[in-house]
């Protein structure tokens, strides 16, 4: 029984978990796709364009100071003890009001660096979102520890549907960037209390003990390494497409961008959320036969990822004329250039959960840095030769150079599969690289 998802042993609880991440992520997808679609009507776009460069500012703060703090308690032996767990959310509330105060302190350097005079009151409100972020309690962590997301589905689904009526009532009545301030601020604070009231064991208390923050500081060193190049990759497109585009003109790559995301976020979520927690579980090491199942799954995941990104390669435009007035007619092709650049980080994406899993933050810190020196070198030079449409080929490209790189960290594990990261790879690219070429009249005149 426990093959279908009944009981629970490991295996059960995989089944269950995965379900309900696939449950969890299409329904914030359906709700992100309704909140874009009502938004775009009615607001601008360069209140797209203006919150894209901010979300970049917080992004950048977030991940510039990430500890790993899901990572380490997924994988620590102390990952149940409530000392461990007070000292490691005590870190994240102060971490959060660090945040906040910075964003104080770079709000007026970053609206003169973008010649945006209003992100100097919007960063400062938005960065409060950083704040209350930091007393999420560690409840929600360990549930993805024991693969026990049932109650963290149905909360997230829930406080998201609301956010979105809070932000389509606060955009009708406003007209401005402030309802998407304000609706985001709100909707973080009605998740982190939801967390609280109805995660069981939400219990935490401020308290520092010297060995858990020894653990703590000892992993996180490197996560927080890895994850400042991380940014580097997931926001370096818009931090500097934002120097040389017009606010309307980001707005329109942010939409572009916020559909080509989806197979993304859906191989992150389900890396982190059910991967990482079988990798502990079942290292690679170990049973063969659970380390051809981990294969398995993990090709599927691949599979249904580079299909949605080949849907998006021959459809892109029509998706976009569909869906969005003609304002963000050019999101259409810029969406099939994404998504074929966007098929190496898609089929190469196991590397970095295997490696946490392991410990080894300093390797997959190492992996990071490589990535984001190469994507950010081929951007510049992109933009120069191709315009917009040479700073997303860097994307895929940076990502594809470090192929050698993570077949050997894989190789050590005993974890490379070629199956996946060689011949999936090349089929991603040769059936989106046909879709971009079926659409070439419309990416066309995105060149310089």
């Amino acid at each position: 029984m426990s093959d279908l998802g009944i009981g629970e042993s490991v295996r059960a609880r995989a089944w269950r978990g995965t379900l309900l991440v696939f449950v969890q992520f299409g329904g914030a997808q359906v709700l992100r796709l309704a909140s874009n679609l009502l938004l775009t009507r009615l607001l601008f776009p360069e209140a797209f364009g203006l919150m894209a460069l901010v979300q970049v500012f917080l992004n950048g703060l977030n991940l510039f100071s990430d500890t790993g703090v899901r990572p380490l308690i997924v994988q620590s032996g102390r990952g149940d003890d409530p000392d461990f767990l007070n000292t490691i959310w005590t870190v994240q509330v102060a971490r959060g009001l660090l945040l906040w105060l910075l964003t104080l302190a770079i709000a007026g350097p970053a609206a003169a660096l973008y010649e945006a005079p209003d992100i100097a009151l919007i960063l400062p409100v938005s960065g409060l979102a950083l704040l209350v972020n930091g007393f999420v309690p560690t409840a929600l962590h360990t549930a993805h520890r024991h693969l026990r997301l049932g109650q963290v589905t149905a909360i997230q689904l829930g406080c998201q549907a609301l956010t979105l009526v809070i932000m389509a009532v606060l955009a009708v009545t406003l007209r401005s960037v402030w309802a998407l301030v304000i609706g985001t601020l709100i909707g973080e604070v009605i998740r982190t209390l939801a967390w609280w009231i109805f995660l069981p064991d939400a219990k935490n208390r401020f308290r520092l003990e010297r060995a858990a923050l020894g653990n703590a500081f000892g992993f996180g060193r490197y996560i927080f390494i890895g994850t400042a190049a991380g940014f580097v990759i997931a926001q370096g497109d818009r931090a500097i497409l934002g120097a040389h585009l017009s606010l309307g003109e980001l707005g329109v790559y942010n939409v572009a961008f916020f559909l080509a995301s989806v197979p993304l976020l859906l191989t992150r979520a389900v890396s982190s959320k059910i991967v990482l927690p079988l990798y502990r579980v079942r290292p690679m090491s170990g049973d063969p036969s659970g380390r051809a199942a981990i294969f398995r799954a993990r090709r599927m995941l691949t599979a249904a990822a580079l299909l949605a990104a080949a849907v998006m390669a021959f459809g892109g435009p029509l998706i976009v004329d569909l869906l969005y007035d003609p304002r963000f007619a050019d999101a259409g092709p810029t969406l099939s250039l994404y998504a074929l650049t966007l098929v190496p980080p898609l089929a190469l994406n196991s590397v970095g959960s295997l490696l946490l899993a392991e410990g080894d933050s300093a390797r997959n810190a190492v992996l990071q840095i490589v990535t984001a020196v190469l994507q950010t070198g081929l951007m510049f030079a992109g933009i120069d030769l191709a315009g917009v449409v040479g700073a997303i080929a860097a994307i895929g490209l940076a990502v594809l150079l470090t192929l050698p790189m993570r077949v050997a960290y894989a190789r050590r594990y005993n974890a490379w599969d070629p199956v996946q990261d060689v011949w999936m790879t090349l089929a991603g690219l040769a059936i989106c690289a046909a879709g971009v070429a079926i659409n070439w009249d419309r990416i066309a005149p995105l060149l310089p």
